[in-house]
Parts: structure tokens; sequence; C-alpha cells
């Protein structure tokens, strides 16, 4: 039997509707069960602030966590050495709403200015990303049903029916980044608002993939 195989790409544009804040606190502390201790009163703390803009306690994800050593360089008698100064843990968490500028200003004022010193990332993804991966596909199968057509055309042979159709189902990345890490600055009881200005509106996500088609040919 006779075959052609043909990889077909897909693009799509999708515009993102959803908003992902990632918050990472950090701390040192001289004992192992305080550096814990510690962490998990901190994440009561951001639930509690997001629990006032209407997010469930449940929202909060965990992404990562981390307790690790933490040592400090000293001389002593001209000789550089290191000691232990405690433990410091790590805990990094995401939390997701349908994109809301007026919503996401006040949770950014509102965790400037608890008493936590918090880093946050802003990105934008999508909700539906079953529907655009669905896009994709079928805008790949259809590239490659049309480059095959004009191959068999060109080279006087008959397209016939599909063999087999690879495609990876690897992970797709629908998120685009608005900020790099950064320290959320505190801003005083008499300042103006109860929240921060924020004026951003996400461009779209560019997302491509490609499929293999196997035809049999005649």
């Amino acid at each position: 039997m006779r075959t052609v195989r043909v990889t077909g790409k897909g693009n799509v544009r999708v515009h993102p509707d959803m908003t992902r804040i990632t918050v990472t606190l950090t701390g040192v502390y001289k004992e192992y069960t305080e550096a814990l201790k510690r962490s998990s009163e901190d994440t009561e703390k951001i639930k509690d602030i997001l629990s006032g803009f209407g997010f469930k306690r449940t929202d909060l994800k965990t992404l990562n966590f981390n307790v690790d050593t933490e040592y400090e360089g000293y001389t002593e008698n001209g000789v550089y050495k290191q000691r232990l100064i405690g433990y410091r843990y790590r805990h990094t968490m995401k939390v997701e709403f349908t994109s809301d500028n007026d919503r996401l200003g006040k949770v950014l004022y509102a965790l400037a200015n608890s008493d936590l010193d918090p880093e946050f990332n802003i990105s934008y993804t999508v909700k539906d990303q079953e529907s655009a991966k669905n896009e994709l596909l079928g805008k790949a199968v259809a590239d490659a049903k049309e480059k095959a057509a004009v191959l068999t055309q060109a080279a006087g042979v008959e397209l016939k029916d599909i063999q087999t159709i690879d495609y990876s189902w690897g992970e797709i990345n629908m998120e685009v980044c608005a900020t790099n890490s950064m320290a959320l600055r505190k801003i005083s009881a008499q300042a103006a608002a109860d929240s921060y200005s924020m004026d951003m509106e996400p461009d779209d996500i560019k997302v491509s993939d490609t499929v293999t088609v196997i035809w049999e040919i005649a």
C-alpha cells in the first residue's frame, strides 16, 4: 500500500479572560517547626484577605512549597566559615478569577497593606482551554489535508482513506505574563483610594500545534 505522510500546522489567537495572581511568601526562622508554623499562619492570612473579595478559601492553590536551611558566611581568624542561621520557607500559591481590573486592584492593595511582604506575578489565561485546543487541532488537520491535496494533485495520484493521525497531546501553554516577580509597594492609609488603579488589557495569546496525517494513495 502506498501512502503519503503530511504534517499540518494550526494557529489560533485566543483572548485571555482569566486573571491569575501568583503570590510567593518567604521567611527565615531559627527552628524548622517555627518555619512550618509561620508558613501556615501566613497562608491563612492570605486566605483571609481573599475571602474579603468573594474568594473561597479553597480558591488559593499551592504551586510549590519547600523549607531549606539558611546559612550566613563569616570570617574567623582569617578563615571563611558558614553557620546555620535558620530555616527558610518558600510558599508559592495562585488564585484565578474572571478578569476584572477593579477586583485585581483591590486585591493587590489589600496584600500590599497587610503585615505580609509578598512577591507576586500577574498573568492571564483562558477559561475554556479545551475549545481553543479543539479549534487548534481542527485547523492543523485542515492544513494537512490541504497540503496533501496539493501534493497528490501535483504527483498525479489519488488521495484515499486516512490511515493514521499522529498528535503529541503535549501541554499547550495558554498563559501570558503581565509582570515579572515584584514586591508589592505599601500605601499609607491616607492614600486616596482603597485599591490600585489597574488599567491592563492583555494581548491575545498565540498558540500553534502540529498534526501528522498519513493517507493511502492510489
